[in-house]
């Protein structure tokens, strides 16, 4: 048996976007970074297709949102558990006011070239079948004997994760009780409205940068998941919803998926974590699995960077269990009851989805909500420390500061009130009564503070556990 090891490094299993985005945070502080990817080359088919206004903020603070915000369509209002009244993301307080269309295998190839050139190592066409993990490191076991040992191992290797499964994390939750299926196909007649759901089916439509659609839905008469999904399957469900022929051809890729909804019990064991779709798995509906994965990554990767290069003490690392798990519930509360939208096939629940559609129409508010909801800007991470600001944990959306994050690392901002300070980013906002504060490499404030005295600030940003080269 081969042993390779590579102490002091990380290895990530999984070369998603929530893998590869981990290998870019790790990359950026310096840390050595291995990657173990069981396909053997970029996937050329996409799963996600939506990216939310907080993930174009996060990949706007590393210098990455360009290209999907110019190959992308965005789509200002989008819906939510099909309703036929859509939620309106034009009123997010965020630059990026909109979903984007843009292929996950699209992302995927960007952050892979990302993490490639950042000097992360990626070992495509291998599979981890187990690993064991002590005080010092983890061995990570794959398929052809080769053992590898690090200090420390992400599971970002799906809802079916090994990693998970090795380190002995929990996954509860409910299992499978009614399936749907996804497309990516040409129309040749004109589109339906993006969302239809009835007493007949269910669909949604959305045009893909490609020019082509993806069809999604679920049909209560289509059952069968025994059954290989092909053209003619989708095609007769998707009709069926829309009261017309589509004219659904030249297939790109067909799956289907069930409503399945878990979380793990722990985001880390040790010196194992995990993190994306190997710590929380839920139908697709809303399209924010990609995202929630790749946040997870982002808050995950400054942390274990401070730790693994010896700048913050172990402790922070539990941090990311204690920020993300209840991030996890909420969105698998909120697929949850869009899915019970979705899947409203009796009078009873027409009669609910009628109900909420007027909501949504006469009070701008509800639609302005749900967008946040979805969006990822709602999430804030409360302080631990009852003596800390109020505002300790919340996201910061200045995006004129964002190039300042490029390279991860805190960024000390001076508020209007307060003195000036060396280095400090002026905003030219007032947040509350703030003097100053120091915002984590993901983006969130760190510490906040009314004091105007800059001496103070400045030992608060210096003692923060991020790198300060």
């Amino acid at each position: 048996m081969n042993s390779v090891f590579l102490m002091d490094n990380v290895i990530v299993v999984g070369a998603g976007p929530t893998g590869l985005w981990l290998a870019c945070e790790l990359r950026l502080a310096g840390v050595e970074v291995t990657l173990i990817e069981r396909t053997s080359g970029p996937r050329p088919n996409t799963r996600g297709v939506g990216t939310h206004a907080r993930t174009l903020e996060v990949l706007a603070m590393r210098g990455l949102a360009d290209v999907p915000l110019a190959k992308g369509r965005k789509v200002p209002r989008w819906h939510f558990g099909m309703l036929p009244s859509l939620a309106d993301y034009s009123t997010l307080d965020s630059p990026y006011q909109f979903v984007v269309a843009y292929p996950q295998n699209a992302l995927e190839e960007l952050l892979d070239a990302r993490a490639v050139e950042l000097g992360a190592t990626i070992l495509r066409g291998t599979t981890v079948t187990g690993l064991t993990q002590n005080p010092e490191g983890v061995r990570v076991r794959l398929a052809d004997g080769t053992e590898l040992t690090a200090s420390w191992v992400v599971g970002a290797d799906g809802a079916g994760s090994t990693v998970r499964k090795a380190a002995g994390i929990a996954f509860p939750g409910t299992d499978t009780t009614y399936y749907g299926y996804v497309a990516d196909v040409t129309l040749t007649g004109p589109p339906p409205p993006p969302a239809i759901a009835s007493q007949v089916g269910a669909l949604i439509t959305a045009p893909l940068p490609s020019g082509g659609f993806r069809v999604s839905g679920f049909d209560p008469h289509d059952q069968h998941p025994e059954q290989e999904m092909t053209l003619a399957r989708v095609s007769a469900s998707a009709n069926r919803a829309a009261g017309r022929d589509l004219g659904i051809t030249d297939p790109i890729w067909i799956s289907q998926f069930g409503n399945a909804t878990r979380r793990a019990a722990e985001y880390r064991s040790g010196r194992v974590f995990v993190a994306g779709d190997a710590a929380h798995m839920h139908p697709p509906t809303g399209g924010v699995g990609l995202n929630v994965g790749l946040q997870d990554a982002h808050n995950l990767g400054w942390k274990l960077a401070a730790v693994a290069t010896g700048r913050a003490p172990e402790s922070l690392l539990d941090t990311y269990h204690d920020e993300r798990a209840p991030v996890g519930d909420a969105v698998l509360a909120n697929t949850r009851a869009q899915s019970a939208l979705v899947n409203g096939f009796t009078p009873e629940m027409q009669a609910l989805r009628a109900h909420l559609s007027g909501l949504i129409d006469r009070h701008p508010a509800v639609a302005a909500d749900l967008a946040f909801s979805v969006s990822g800007l709602d999430v804030a991470y409360p302080s631990p420390d009852p003596a800390a600001h109020p505002l300790t944990g919340r996201r910061f959306g200045d995006a004129a500061a964002f190039p300042l994050f490029v390279d991860g690392r805190p960024v000390l901002v001076r508020y209007p009130s307060a003195p000036p300070v060396d280095g400090a980013y002026d905003s030219e906002s007032t947040l509350e009564d703030l003097a100053y504060a120091v915002i984590r490499p993901d983006g969130y404030i760190g510490w906040a503070t009314t004091d105007p005295d800059p001496a103070a600030a400045l030992a608060a940003f210096k003692a923060f556990p991020a790198d300060h080269r």
